[in-house]
């Protein structure tokens, strides 16, 4: 029994410390991420055709994932697709270091793959939530749909067997 209360009060001990070192965390403020965050952001020039295009590719593939709503089929086509850009990226991101030169005024392709996971995987898994959470209403009201016919199904049988 003694066992068991030291090792409760290690692991309170050790979760009380977690909430200080949070807490202080918090207490210092958002401030240096968003130093890191306009440091990256100004660091990437917009005005590359490339970087313009990829821009582009991301509000076209959003705009397709928001029109095609409700075709299910297509979404999850769409949703796969999102997902195998997303799995592809490290190896796009090893290509595209190895051959900057050609379309691009810096490398922005770092070795752990920043740049990219940002600004392709980052919107690219956005558009994929946005096409799950829209999958999961348009479950939601199919159940909804397919409840409420059991149920006209129950009471057509019911009258039935009382006439």
């Amino acid at each position: 029994m003694e066992d068991l209360k030291s090792a409760v009060s290690d692991h309170m001990d050790q979760m009380a410390d977690l909430v200080e070192k949070l807490t202080a965390e918090l207490r210092s403020g958002i401030r240096p991420a968003y130093d890191n965050f306009m440091g990256f952001f100004h660091a990437i020039d917009w005005k590359e055709p490339w970087l313009l295009c990829l821009l582009l590719f991301h509000a076209v593939l959003l705009l397709v994932a928001i029109l095609s709503r409700k075709n299910i089929n297509f979404q999850m086509c769409l949703f796969l697709l999102a997902l195998a850009g997303v799995y592809l990226a490290e190896t796009l991101n090893s290509f595209l270091r190895d051959n900057w030169k050609s379309f691009a005024s810096q490398n922005y392709f770092d070795p752990h793959g920043l740049f990219l996971s940002v600004l392709w995987s980052g919107p690219l898994l956005v558009i994929a939530i946005i096409i799950l959470v829209n999958t999961l209403f348009s479950l939601c009201h199919l159940i909804v749909k397919w409840k409420r016919a059991e149920l006209r199904h129950r009471a057509r049988l019911s009258q039935k067997k009382e006439e």
